[in-house]
């Protein structure tokens, strides 16, 4: 793609600029992607202890020195909490119908609905509306009764913070474990890129794998694994 692939280290702000350290000595930077969470992104103005972002970037980005995409703030798509309002978002602005259906996500602020988890929550994943990585959740059908009830216990203090939907079973493929081929858990990540002529999938994307024996969980920070994936034609 043409793009150098950089840690916060790599990159240095003077006078409002941004500039990627070479061999050579510095080269202007206008266009950054970042991968970084915004609490990580500046440690003068979020998390003063991180060491992943760049000292003074905020204030290059706001003097329109630096586009950053994402852009700082954009992370509130993020919040699992916005998830279950995305088919009117795309209503409202798009003024068009949703292709593809929402999960059923239920609001465990609304004692209905908190109700129904409880009751049936053998079949349902609880999770933090602002948790990423598989941190913080509950999957039913693999907890005990006391965690089960301690999770609820918590839910109820603030329940807000919660959503809850209804387990799904992922698609197993044949994985090299221990030498043997072995069945995982897996989900497929494609990718689709919006140009001038509309949107094109690409032959493949990325495969996410629960390594661990009869897991659902695929996320890389709970032992899962990932694989690019291609189709050949």
């Amino acid at each position: 793609m043409g793009i150098e692939l950089v840690e916060g280290r790599d990159l240095v702000v003077k006078d409002h600029f941004v500039y990627m350290k070479t061999t050579n000595g510095l080269k202007r930077v206008d266009v950054i992607y970042r991968r970084v969470d915004d609490e990580f992104l500046d440690p003068l103005e979020f998390n003063a202890a991180s060491s992943l972002g760049v000292a003074g970037i905020m204030a290059s980005y706001r003097k329109g020195n630096v586009v950053i995409v994402n852009a700082p703030g954009t992370g509130i798509a993020d919040d699992k909490a916005i998830y279950i309002f995305v088919p009117n978002m795309i209503k409202y602005y798009l003024n068009e119908e949703p292709i593809l259906k929402n999960i059923v996500t239920y609001q465990l602020a609304k004692p209905d609905e908190f109700k129904h988890v409880a009751e049936n929550i053998k079949d349902m994943v609880i999770k933090k509306t602002d948790g990423s990585g598989g941190y913080g959740m509950l999957m039913g059908h693999e907890a005990s009764e006391k965690e089960i009830k301690d999770y609820l216990k918590t839910v109820k203090k603030n329940p807000s913070n919660f959503i809850a939907q209804p387990i799904l079973r992922l698609s197993t493929a044949p994985c090299c474990i221990d030498g043997k081929l072995s069945p995982r858990c897996i989900d497929l990540r494609p990718f689709a890129l919006s140009g001038r002529d509309g949107i094109d999938i690409t032959p493949g994307g990325l495969t996410r794998v629960a390594l661990k024996k009869g897991s659902l969980v695929v996320n890389s920070s709970q032992g899962g694994g990932s694989k690019d994936t291609w189709v050949i034609q």
